[in-house]
């Protein structure tokens, strides 16, 4: 009839629309699609479905879009329906069908995707039919694999439950291994989507942890035929077995060890590992992916050795993140970092064994410098600095804790070791210390665990070559903190300081036996230059400022009242380097101008009866003195002065803690504890010290014209001025640079006993924070300040000076009072103004500059009455600049009005 109606009466198809008989046919709603659907699924339940028939379906769809609704809607009631009568078959020819419309309906897929889903959802909760199970999770393999965008992920993130269950399912037979291998796959497949579309789920820990359940029954099965031992057991070696499972995992990266991956967990496990190591592409994503990893490691221990399960697997990732182009420090990073979790933060037991990963995982590491690794190298001295502390809190007390303590240090210390030879050099460490010691705690055993752990690097990278900092100066940075730390107020953290300082410039210094040392010791002779004296591995050099400083420095800390002959014997170290790296220099007779007058100028001192430092403290400050004039003497060939300098030091004068060695260094003794000993700086020691003095006979004055004289016929070349002035520099005493940096609360300045800074008693630290109050965050306060500020500071409240309560409350007062003030109606002209306001600011700046220069004398040469007068007036001076200072208050109250 539709042929007739086109070929007789054409009119009849347009006007008589509503007949169906006489529409056209391929306007009549014929419906294919279920005529196809019934020739697709087989009468028997045997047989396979009409592949045939699927792709006309698949074809007919493809071109009718908008019958898809009603394809898939017929689709779920048959497959329902089957699922209820157990006709298996029939489900599966549905399955078919819509994995044939995944590939050849793509840009349809968002009509049938909810249907699809809902059918693998219903698949899954089979749990009584694990062909179903296992059906369900290769179609959704097939669906996560055609997804183009992440539209669907938050459904799709609902299923990972139930696969996380079906991957946990219980047994070694063939079913279990299938039903694993298949929620595993699904997995494998979930995890690379998350990282195509930059999304982990909130469900992202269990598929860790199924992973490694899976990953571990691979493992142990490996173990089991690693070793036989001679009774014919199985005998797994951990570090082969390691190596060989590593091994295994890279040489058959997608090769299944069995002939069907489809029943080999393991396998699947494996792929998710590298689609995790894929995932891990930013600082942020890998922390987030390695967390729950480390998580499941500390709940299992899996850190041992024993199991050498987590070597193994962070081996495995580790090499897949640096073949797939990351950089495995994140790991690294992340790895040590982990050391601060709750977890095991209190567990030394776990650390060590975290701490021997890292330093396996470093060996085998394809690192290059970055500042990750120096971040990771930092992060470690943090917890070497934190090992010290407990190793000086449990040496008293012993025990097991004790034990892993010290493998714990152990075990950081090789780890920084194998670190810092893969970053290759030293510079950039080098810096990282210098930000360590910029915040140093003012507190004593704080700082002295950061300072030993400091120097335990030194030592530790003294081997390194040193390609930044190479044939240059010392850091600044660095220096500038160790100049710091060498005034810090704890004796023992000075002491550190010089050695970081040696250690660094000449790391055989510290070494009395070594071979090396006994070359640098003979190559101070007359005959020898400088250049075969500082021939060192670390190749850094002093320049004129930093040894200025460094004198500066020395000048300031023999000064300190509570030095112990260690700290004697660490100034005389730094001072024979400062010497020693000026030889070669065209300025070298200035630092030696300066060394002379700093060894007259500490003699000097140690020789007043009427200072503030102990006789058993002057004692060993002469000692020092002398070395230092033997040695300048030796520096600048000057042999005639050793002799007379020796003089002094015979067997009644000389201090019994300090030994003078070849007469380049000067050593420290430490005296056996016994019963008839005496303690250094006791009752005994002073009494003893002081009769010592008093059979001191010394013409400093005949030292110092020969010294002069010396230097005439040295430098003949010099002119007349420059001769007078190298004169007048040693006549003079010694005065340290201005930009010396005096660092924490110290001795800028040592008060005479007359003065009333030094009969004010400063209160311990730990009186006024203890140490359990501090936290790891507030390890490293920041300290601004000199001393000199301090002890100003400290003068004036102990003088009865207003306090800052009392200020605001007197100013607050002046306030109400101009407030009161009747206000002008007439206005002030502008420059009338402008002259007041000058005139103000004018009389504040010089108000200010007196009180300034009364906190800062300028005038270095002042005697002890012109000081004492003047610390004396200063509260009068304070009152009088607070009473002119409330004056014009009033008058700015006034303007502000106006």
């Amino acid at each position: 009839m539709g042929v007739m109606s086109r070929r007789v009466v054409p009119a009849c198809g347009n006007l008589c629309f509503f007949c169906p008989s006489m529409r056209a046919r391929s306007r009549q709603p014929v419906k294919r699609y279920k005529k196809l659907l019934a020739e697709i699924f087989p009468r028997n339940q045997d047989a396979e479905p009409n592949d045939r028939k699927i792709a006309k379906l698949c074809e007919y769809a493809s071109r009718n879009p908008l019958r898809i609704p009603k394809i898939t809607s017929n689709l779920e009631q048959r497959c329902f329906k089957d699922l209820r009568n157990e006709n298996f078959g029939c489900v599966k020819a549905v399955l078919c069908i819509y994995r044939k419309l995944l590939s050849s309906c793509k840009e349809q897929m968002p009509l049938f995707a909810s249907s699809l889903l809902g059918i693998i959802r219903t698949l899954l909760e089979q749990t009584r039919q694990d062909e179903m199970r296992i059906l369900g999770c290769n179609a959704l393999v097939d669906f996560i694999n055609c997804q183009m965008d992440g539209t669907h992920m938050f459904r799709l993130e609902g299923l990972i439950p139930k696969l996380c269950q079906l991957a946990q399912e219980d047994g070694d037979d063939d079913r279990a291994l299938c039903l694993r291998s298949a929620g595993l796959q699904v997995l494998a497949s979930m995890v690379c989507f998350m990282g195509e579309h930059s999304h982990i789920s909130m469900d992202f820990d269990s598929i860790i942890s199924v992973t490694l359940e899976n990953y571990m029954d691979f493992q142990m099965s490996s173990a089991n035929g690693s070793k036989v031992g001679e009774n014919g057991s199985s005998v797994p070696d951990i570090n082969e077995q390691a190596w060989s499972v590593t091994n295994l995992l890279i040489n058959s990266e997608f090769e299944s060890t069995t002939s069907d991956t489809s029943k080999s967990p393991s396998y699947w496990s494996r792929v998710i590992l590298r689609n995790i190591a894929i995932l891990a592409k930013e600082a942020t994503t890998i922390r987030r992916v390695l967390e729950p990893l480390f998580h499941n490691f500390d709940a299992e221990n899996h850190w041992s050795q024993e199991k050498g399960v987590a070597f193994s697997l962070l081996m495995h990732l580790q090499l897949l993140m640096e073949e797939t182009g990351e950089k495995s420090d994140q790991l690294l990073a992340i790895l040590v970092k982990h050391m601060e979790h709750k977890n095991v933060a209190k567990q030394p037991h776990i650390q060590v064994n975290i701490v021997s990963v890292i330093t396996q995982l470093a060996q085998n590491a394809k690192l290059q410098p970055s500042t990750t690794v120096i971040g990771t190298i930092a992060d470690l001295l943090k917890h070497l600095r934190k090992c010290l502390q407990n190793s000086a809190e449990l040496s008293t007390s012993g025990g097991d804790n004790d034990k892993y303590n010290t493998d714990l240090l152990l075990g950081l210390e090789r780890c920084i070791s194998e670190l810092s030879n893969k970053v290759g050099d030293v510079g950039p460490i080098l810096d990282m210390m210098a930000v360590v010691l910029e915040n140093i705690s003012t507190n004593s055993i704080v700082a002295r665990t950061t300072i030993s752990a400091v120097q335990r690097t030194a030592e530790i990278i003294s081997s390194i070559p040193n390609i930044s900092y190479h044939k240059k100066t010392f850091p600044d940075a660095l220096f500038h903190q160790l100049l710091h730390a060498m005034s810090h107020p704890d004796h023992e953290t000075r002491v550190g300081a010089h050695n970081i300082f040696s250690i660094v410039l000449m790391p055989s210094l510290l070494s009395p036996l070594s071979d090396q040392n006994k070359k640098t010791s003979e190559a101070v002779s007359y005959d020898l230059s400088v250049s075969a004296t500082v021939k060192q591995p670390t190749s850094l050099r002093l320049s004129s400022h930093q040894v200025s400083l460094l004198l500066s420095s020395i000048w300031v800390q023999a000064n300190s009242p509570d030095n112990t002959p260690a700290n004697f014997e660490a100034m005389a170290r730094s001072f024979y380097l400062a010497v020693l790296f000026t030889r070669s220099k065209t300025s070298s007779h200035m630092a030696l101008v300066r060394s002379f007058q700093l060894a007259f100028s500490l003699r000097s001192i140690s020789l007043d009866q009427e200072g503030v430092l102990q006789p058993s403290r002057r004692r060993s400050l002469f000692t020092l003195a002398s070395y230092m004039l033997i040695f300048s003497a030796r520096a600048g060939h000057l042999p005639e002065l050793i002799p007379i300098v020796k003089a002094s030091l015979t067997d009644q004068t000389v201090d019994p803690y300090l030994k003078l060695v070849e007469d380049v260094r000067l050593q420290a003794v430490h005296v056996k504890s016994d019963v008839d000993s005496v303690a250094y700086g006791s009752q005994e020691d002073d009494a003893a010290a002081s009769k010592i003095f008093l059979a001191i006979e010394l013409d400093d004055l005949h030292l110092k014209e020969t010294v002069i004289s010396h230097f005439r016929t040295k430098f003949d070349k010099f002119s007349e001025d420059d001769l007078s002035s190298i004169k007048k520099q040693i006549l003079e005493g010694f005065s340290p640079d201005d930009a010396c940096p005096f660092g924490a609360p110290l001795f800028m300045e040592t008060p005479r006993p007359c003065s009333p800074l030094a009969q004010i008693e400063f209160q311990p630290f730990e009186e006024i924070l203890p140490l359990a109050a501090i936290t790891d965050d507030e390890a490293f306060p920041e300290t601004n300040g000199s001393q000199s500020d301090r002890k100003a500071s400290l003068s004036l409240s102990t003088l009865d000076v207003l306090s800052v309560n009392e200020l605001l409350d007197s100013v607050l007062e002046t306030a109400r009072q101009v407030a009161s003030f009747s206000v002008s109606a007439t206005p002030i002209p502008y420059d009338q103004m402008r002259s007041q306001c000058e005139a103000l600011v004018i009389g504040k700046q010089q108000k200010m500059s007196v009180l300034h220069s009364f906190k800062h004398p300028q005038d270095g040469k002042a005697t002890l009455e012109e000081n004492t007068k003047e610390v004396l007036c200063l509260p009068n001076v304070e009152v009088e600049l607070y009473e002119d200072l409330k004056l014009d208050a009033k008058e700015e109250m006034k303007f502000e009005k106006i």
